[in-house]
């Protein structure tokens, strides 16, 4: 959703890129009138990327690897006129097996977004490691699986689970599989990816914390890909005193987007605006 997050935040002073990922968002933000991209990532190779690609930039475009929160926290002597999240797992990171999200290709279960062993535990940690009402839990709140305790039993007989491939198959074989339906493990990946970068704590923590950096007339815009994501930032802009939503129901990628790129089929854009003080 390019062209719906240059409308939003072009010819800004500053701009925090917080996925900047290879730095497609940037990259546009920056040719559309944008001053200064500081771009976040947990993703070292994320990181590397962006760097080489914007290194025509200049000083225009800075990176840090961070996690949210602790990104927002180091910034907080700034004042910025944009901040952007793009959330979820980028191509660049389904596309590499060895990280361990897919369950189309065997790779050790990592799905660690740092990719680095100061990350804390991995997928196959939990996987192997946690009760089995524990790891049920993680896969109904999570992925939003109803069938939960039926794959969260069949793991804990199959243990130890080392691979996506394994995994893929126990859930498979838990829940049976419809020809031409999406995968059965889908819910469940996405359920240990969440849980293992704590992805929905760090967007909790850090939307306060970026509406305390806006200016006042400063954007936050946030692209999601599921309705856990999406309800956490609906309600905080809803709840928050200091922002008034600019999208009054989330916007969605257009039929030609789709087409040329269907992972962006899910995608939900939702924006505000900082109020003056005196509002």
């Amino acid at each position: 959703m390019v062209a719906e997050v240059n409308d939003l935040l072009r010819d800004r002073g500053t701009v925090v890129d917080m996925t900047v990922g290879a730095g497609g968002h940037a990259e546009a933000l920056l040719g559309a009138g944008v001053d200064r991209i500081v771009g976040i990532d947990r993703d070292p190779q994320a990181i590397d990327l962006a760097r080489r690609r914007l290194a025509p930039f200049g000083e225009r475009f800075h990176a840090a690897r961070s996690v949210f929160s602790q990104a927002l926290a180091e910034l907080v002597d700034e004042r910025v006129d944009g901040i952007l999240y793009d959330l979820g797992l980028s191509s660049m990171q389904l596309d590499r097996p060895e990280r361990g999200f897919s369950y189309r290709t065997d790779a050790p279960l990592d799905m660690r977004m740092g990719s680095g062993h100061d990350e804390g535990p991995t997928a196959a940690d939990l996987v192997n490691g946690l009760p089995e009402r524990e790891l049920a839990d993680i896969i109904f709140r999570f992925g939003e699986e109803h069938r939960s305790r039926r794959i969260a039993a069949a793991i804990v007989r199959r243990r130890p689970i080392r691979t996506t491939d394994q995994l893929a198959g126990v859930v498979a074989s838990a829940l049976g599989r419809r020809p031409g339906g999406p995968h059965p493990a889908r819910r469940t990946f996405q359920a240990l990816r969440i849980a293992v970068n704590r992805e929905l704590e760090e967007l909790a923590a850090s939307l306060p914390q970026a509406v305390e950096l806006l200016v006042p007339g400063g954007r936050v815009v946030v692209i999601s890909y599921h309705s856990l994501e999406d309800g956490l930032v609906k309600r905080g802009f809803r709840d928050d005193p200091r922002l008034r939503a600019i999208t009054k129901k989330p916007l969605r990628p257009s039929s030609g987007e789709v087409a040329a790129n269907p992972r962006a089929r899910s995608a939900r854009l939702r924006a505000a605006e900082r109020l003056d003080a005196a509002a």
